[in-house]
């Protein structure tokens, strides 16, 4: 197996296990990660996921040494070539950031819902240098989450990008200390888990499908999800433990 599927709680983590190619995914790798990922998607019991690599690195990207050997990318409207980016899940999955996070690699990242990166991580869009195009998303969502101008800064020169850059430009949410990313992760799904999952998924899925509506859809398709969360009851139980005084001031 070429990656690790663990459930902690409500958590499960995701690891690209492949050290000794700082966890580049090749076609066996890349049907792992999406059956874990739909594995995760079906289990009610697990609420966030955190994908990371071993060894120190998150991941290289593609294989390249596999493609030159012949093994082709594989072409499905279903899934990435990386795996599960293509993906669209109900629930939040959190990039736990070591090492290299670069091209193939970087896509996976973006894939995700938020970016923990350590302090001397190293992004960037690699394939640049190799004549690799992206094809897991990178050419959307990094536009999208960083602005068309610095975007095509990265997807043009391919250089590389330390975590305090990306923190500043956006590319990654929050930087902690080497070594340190995937506890931090871990601590960060917790706390999502914690909290009522209806209204938090249905928040997360209109931020996702604004994209492909006019405003005026968009508000029509909020509201009318935000709806259905308050006549499941979950907000009403919310409102009740409020006004017993539960969570005022932050707590």
């Amino acid at each position: 197996m070429k990656v690790r599927y663990e459930t902690e709680g409500p958590v499960a983590v995701v690891t690209i296990d492949r050290p000794e190619v700082r966890n580049a995914v090749d076609e066996e790798t890349a049907e792992e990660l999406f059956a874990a990922f739909e594995n995760f998607n079906a289990d009610s019991d697990l609420a966030v996921a955190v994908l990371t690599g071993s060894g120190g690195h998150f991941c290289a990207g593609f294989d390249l040494k596999a493609l030159a050997a012949g093994t082709g990318i594989a072409i499905d409207p279903n899934r990435g070539p990386m795996g599960p980016t293509y993906m669209q899940l109900d629930k939040p999955v959190l990039a736990a950031i070591e090492g290299h996070a670069v091209a193939g690699g970087l896509e996976l990242a973006l894939w995700c819902d938020l970016r923990i990166a350590s302090r001397d991580a190293v992004l960037g869009v690699f394939n640049r240098r190799f004549g690799v195009p992206l094809v897991d998303g990178g050419t959307i969502r990094l536009p999208r989450m960083i602005g068309q101008g610095r975007a095509l800064d990265l997807i043009l020169s391919g250089r590389a990008v330390g975590a305090d850059e990306a923190l500043t430009m956006g590319l990654v949410e929050r930087v902690v200390e080497p070594g340190t990313a995937l506890d931090s992760a871990r601590d960060l799904a917790l706390h999502l888990s914690s909290f009522p999952q209806r209204a938090l998924r249905h928040d997360r899925r209109s931020v996702y499908r604004q994209w492909s509506q006019d405003d005026e859809d968009s508000l029509r398709a909020e509201q009318q999800g935000g709806m259905e969360v308050i006549a499941s009851g979950e907000s009403l139980e919310g409102a009740r433990r409020f006004a017993e005084g539960d969570g005022r001031h932050g707590s």
